[in-house]
């Protein structure tokens, strides 16, 4: 009789799918328990393969990290284009931050390792040059913002801020103290809109 380890060897995944089921078992593992349960064999265990699976294509846990961290901004970019591509022209800008924030808030531990990640590796861990990247999308928003009227020095400093407003957004919008505001602009997404649309200066508020 085949042992659980050899029945789980042999289950018909392909190179591609074996990835993508450790990589889909990690961010499991994480949401429910936090980046200190995440080790190869709990991937492994959650996926249903054999403790040597992921060694197929993780050397180790900073090496599973890391493309979990890949994983987390190719889901926030997924989130990110939807949000550009159903908002109003002239609500492009803020749907984008408001996405962005609901993406942190949905996938708090996975937001953690994404932004590890950056720090450890000082980079967002996509290509700069990647014309899909989530980077990339918030610059061809400010640039469509813009009517094409910005030099590209101008445009990079910009897409900076917007995302640094953002993810100072999104770690801070969940404070208590908050919660009168929320109130008085109806509700969280409502804060979220209203705090993005003030950036830059005075803005009035729709009573």
């Amino acid at each position: 009789m085949k042992t659980q380890a050899a029945l789980a060897e042999s289950k018909p995944y392909h190179h591609g799918d074996l990835r993508r089921a450790l990589l889909r078992a990690a961010v499991a593992i994480l949401e429910r328990e936090g980046p200190s349960a995440l080790s190869l064999r709990a991937v492994a265990r959650e996926a249903g393969v054999s403790p040597a699976a992921p060694y197929h294509h993780f050397k180790d846990k900073s090496e599973l990290l890391n493309a979990v961290a890949l994983e987390g901004f190719e889901r926030l970019k997924t989130v990110l284009v939807e949000a550009f591509a159903s908002a109003r022209k002239d609500e492009m800008r803020s749907a984008l931050g408001v996405a962005y924030v609901e993406f942190s808030q949905a996938n708090p531990a996975l937001y953690r390792v994404m932004w590890d990640c950056a720090r450890n590796g000082e980079k967002l861990p996509e290509s700069s040059h990647d014309k899909h990247s989530a980077f990339e999308l918030v610059k061809d928003t400010l640039r469509e913002a813009a009517g094409g009227q910005i030099s590209e020095l101008d445009l990079e400093l910009t897409a900076i801020a917007s995302w640094c407003a953002a993810h100072g957004l999104a770690e801070i919008s969940t404070f208590a103290q908050f919660k009168p505001l929320k109130e008085a602009v109806g509700g969280d997404r409502a804060f979220l809109k209203a705090v993005l649309n003030h950036l830059g200066g005075v803005h009035r508020t729709a009573s």
